[in-house]
């Protein structure tokens, strides 16, 4: 096998993320150790594809969704399509394998008045993880960033004077967003707070714990359920809800879709268009209200 050749092709030409390597090195000893213990095939690298049917028809009745499993056959499929790459293999027996069929993901987004009272409403604590805190919701809301992506961000990314922000995105693609006057205020308010720690381990990173340690994924998750749980009733709260409420709130007060792209960092009109959804519904209400046949 050259499992580890596959990862190191991932990390250090495709750019991708540590976490997203993982996956996809789990997904594949999980096919080989599956290979190994039904038909004692040790090495999967050249594979008849009625294997990774039975192993598709295991998964299924381990009941493991159909999405989990799509996701698993195209770490397979990748790894497949680098041994062609490198000449270990002819063949991708998964070239004409077409993912099963998925239910649409609807993610509901919060509502302006939700957003309104997590800013406005909610009292903060007065300390430096009160000011850290409405900075992080606040700048998750107006630049749509990821959650990766601002957990990475750096003091030096910040430029006050030209009124921007460097994001480094996925894949390492740099992008540019506009920063707002309140936001400005807002980051050197909270640098006035972190100044004031006692030990700056990371100085080059932002958003940091009050230890002055660089913060993490699940802080950043429990810091959104936490005060979105006293505007919102919602099942879902998340970093990833924040950055669709982003591109819906900005597509349904009538942005282009192209430049929603370019703040959100996609590669592909695609990816954005799965926000329309809720500004469409928005467009039917004031299609409904304002035409004159709208209330026959």
């Amino acid at each position: 096998m050259y499992l580890a050749e596959f990862i190191s092709y991932l990390a250090l030409e495709k750019k991708y993320s540590a976490h997203t390597t993982n996956a996809y090195e789990k997904d594949i000893s999980e096919f080989s150790v599956f290979c190994r213990s039904n038909y004692e095939i040790e090495n999967i690298d050249t594979i008849a594809y009625n294997i990774v049917r039975f192993w598709i028809v295991e998964l299924s009745e381990r009941k493991i969704n159909n999405r989990s499993i799509n996701r698993k056959i195209a770490s397979l499929k990748a790894y497949y399509k680098f041994l062609q790459k490198i000449g270990q293999t002819d063949i991708n027996p998964l070239n004409k394998h077409k993912a099963l069929k998925t239910a649409k993901k609807v993610e509901i987004p919060f509502s302006e008045s939700e957003m309104e009272n997590v800013l406005t409403q909610i009292e903060y604590a007065d300390d430096f993880e009160g000011v850290r805190d409405e900075l992080l919701i606040h700048v998750l809301y107006v630049t749509g960033m990821r959650r990766a992506e601002i957990i990475a961000l750096k003091v030096a990314d910040v430029d006050f004077e030209i009124m921007t922000i460097k994001v480094l995105g996925k894949r390492n693609k740099e992008r540019i967003l506009p920063m707002l006057a309140e936001t400005k205020d807002k980051f050197k308010g909270y640098l006035v707070r972190r100044d004031e720690l006692n030990e700056l381990v990371d100085e080059r990173i932002m958003f940091l714990t009050k230890s002055g340690n660089k913060m993490y994924e699940t802080l950043v998750y429990r810091l959104i359920k936490k005060y979105f749980r006293e505007v919102s009733s919602k099942v879902k709260m998340s970093p990833h809800i924040l950055r669709h409420t982003f591109a819906t709130h900005l597509l349904n007060k009538g942005a282009d879709l192209n430049a929603v792209k370019e703040l959100l960092g996609h590669s592909s009109l695609a990816s954005t268009q799965v926000y329309t959804h809720n500004s469409i519904a928005e467009l039917k209400k004031v299609h409904a209200k304002a035409h004159p046949r709208g209330g026959k």
